[in-house]
């Protein structure tokens, strides 16, 4: 049988939600028994040994792949979610989109203080979303370890946004351009 990376199981689907967008479909993936099991493999791969209390997914496809992460290591998972989506008491985060801005909650007991988080999601882009779910987990007072990715834009700045947080990026592919 002929092995496949991760890559080759997601969709590109041109101008996509606008003109001159190239949008990356991880459902393709996640549709396919083999590749999301490779795809969650390598997402847990670097972090063989590293003491991960739990895992932070962000809204909406972060909420798949963190809980199949969180369940492979046996924590607690944690959604990230838009502003009026979660029923108990919330903290919130915003930050600036393209055009606008957006908000981002969290329980206010999701972590305790010292807690050791991975952050994850599907696709790393100019790291706005990534950044408020960071900056929520750190005012609770627990740790964001790592952020892991399927996808890295590189050229959206993302990547570099999250580095000069001081939080290490872990994507499996990357795409060039939007």
């Amino acid at each position: 049988m002929i092995s496949r990376d991760v890559q080759s199981y997601i969709r590109t689907i041109p101008d996509f939600p606008a003109p001159g967008i190239m949008f990356r479909d991880v459902t393709t993936l996640f549709q396919d028994a083999r590749g999301f099991r490779i795809a969650i493999d390598q997402l847990l791969l670097p972090y063989a040994g590293v003491r991960i209390d739990k895992v932070a997914g962000l809204e909406a496809r972060g909420f798949i792949l963190g809980g199949a992460v969180a369940h492979q290591l046996s924590v607690g998972f944690v959604p990230i979610r838009k502003k009026g989506k979660l029923p108990a008491a919330t903290i919130e985060q915003s930050y600036a989109l393209e055009y606008g801005q957006a908000t981002m909650e969290i329980h206010d007991d999701a972590f305790s203080p010292g807690e050791r988080v991975l952050l994850v999601d599907d696709l790393l882009a100019t790291g706005g979303t990534a950044a408020a779910g960071i900056s929520l987990i750190e005012r609770l007072g627990a740790e964001v370890i790592s952020a892991a990715f399927i996808i890295d834009l590189p050229e959206l700045g993302g990547r570099r946004k999250l580095a000069d947080m001081g939080i290490e990026v872990h994507a499996l592919c990357a795409f060039e351009g939007h």
